[in-house]
């Protein structure tokens, strides 16, 4: 590898703390492993193990923080374990509880800004076209390489955090422009206008596209260009959860993709994939393991709610209160923004559960058991019954509120007409 000299002084040990150094190993043996031949500088960097797995995880980052680590780039953390604001919201024992604890606060010693939230971009932390980033969190990496046109890989945890450390990373993949290029054409013009921009198209051809490419680079030609930051998130979120993508080129949307042949580098696509109305259907129920019937939770906000969508929630469910719990997952800046106008104090009138800080697929929050959970979100849906044992209805948002207000599973067909 061809290391700068600054690079060599860190490794050797002659210049920065014994936690950048051991960062800075990290980085090159990952470098190595991958393939690589140099180092990029980044520019900043999120941070995805900040989520509590085990002990071990917690004394890696305490070991960096020991050692006098901190991150050399602006640094934003993913959702943790606990909800910091109501701690006993999540159903950890006291030792997992410590342990979850004792890994958010290494993260800030370290020095990230303590976001606690899986859409920081959303909170601030929106990279420009072309800057070299270090990411982890899927749904953050795809919106940052599909939306923004910054570039990152999809990072792991504690890969991230010697990132941020070295403000350094593997130069290889989705950092070299010759990567970026689209090969396969995800073509969506024949299908009804209408449907293409419903809210809930997006998570559905979100799934659809990361079980059809996998980690293949596409462009999606016939998205409308006018779509919401919350539509974008949500189709990132879902083509990131169901394929090991980081990069979706959206004809129109995507910086690097004003058009169709400048994603695909002015050369022909390999292969062409029309998507067609049965296609959509087959995905939308692919989302959902239950079937009509009785649900006994509704969770949103994977990725975390935004302030409009609360503001959008709350007009679906007017004064009506609901029979199951439901949970809706936020960071810490939606709910500041929530705060300024009350909106927060209605949601929690309603019978909400507000989960800050973290969201219940990664900690136990839902209802001690098995049970049917519906919600909106692809992410949601492709996670629930493998990390929570819930089996997930998918449906609009405006499915999700009746049916909560009702008990059992209502869904309104006439959308997807």
């Amino acid at each position: 590898m061809q290391l700068s000299q600054i690079e060599k002084a860190i490794l050797s040990g002659d210049a920065g703390t014994p936690g950048n150094t051991m960062a800075m190993e990290i980085v090159v043996a990952a470098a190595r492993m991958l393939g690589a031949d140099e180092l990029v500088e980044i520019e900043s960097s999120h941070i995805d193990g900040c989520l509590y797995h085990g002990d071990s995880g917690v004394l890696f980052c305490e070991k960096l923080a020991n050692d006098g680590a901190r991150v050399k780039v602006p640094t934003t953390t993913n959702v943790g374990a606990l909800n910091l604001l109501k701690p006993d919201q999540c159903r950890l024992s006291p030792d997992e509880k410590k342990m979850a604890y004792r890994l958010m606060v290494a993260h800030e010693t370290m020095g990230c800004a303590p976001s606690w939230t899986c859409t920081p971009y959303q909170a601030g932390a929106r990279p420009k076209l072309g800057q070299q980033v270090a990411w982890g969190e899927s749904n953050a990496v795809a919106f940052t390489n599909s939306v923004l046109g910054a570039r990152t890989n999809r990072y792991g945890d504690f890969l991230d955090i010697a990132c941020a450390i070295s403000a350094r990373a593997p130069y290889i993949g989705l950092h070299k422009p010759e990567n970026r290029k689209a090969k396969l054409v995800i073509d969506v013009t024949g299908l009804n206008p209408i449907l293409r921009k419903q809210d809930a198209f997006c998570p559905v051809l979100g799934s659809m596209i990361g079980r059809l490419v996998g980690d293949t680079v596409c462009v999606v030609r016939g998205m409308p260009p006018s779509a919401t930051d919350d539509q974008l998130k949500a189709f990132c979120a879902g083509v990131a959860s169901t394929g090991a993508v980081g990069l979706v080129h959206i004809a129109g949307v995507t910086p690097e993709a004003p058009d169709l042949a400048t994603a695909l580098g002015h050369v022909p696509a390999v292969k062409i994939i029309k998507v067609t109305h049965d296609m959509v259907i087959e995905a939308r129920d692919r989302l959902s393991l239950a079937s009509a019937g009785p649900i006994d939770s509704m969770a949103l906000g994977s990725p975390h709610f935004s302030y409009d969508e609360c503001q959008t929630f709350l007009k679906l469910a007017g004064d009506q209160s609901f029979v199951v719990p439901v949970y809706i997952c936020m960071g810490r800046h939606t709910l500041e923004q929530l705060q300024l106008d009350g909106s927060d104090i209605q949601l929690v009138e309603l019978g909400v559960e507000l989960v800050i800080d973290t969201c219940v697929v990664v900690t136990p929050i839902l209802p001690a058991g098995s049970g049917v959970m519906m919600t909106n979100s692809a992410k949601f849906a492709h996670y629930a019954n493998s990390n929570t044992g819930h089996q997930p209805v998918f449906g609009t948002l405006s499915d999700c509120v009746v049916s909560a207000q009702a008990g059992h599973v209502i869904w309104d067909e006439e959308v997807w007409l």
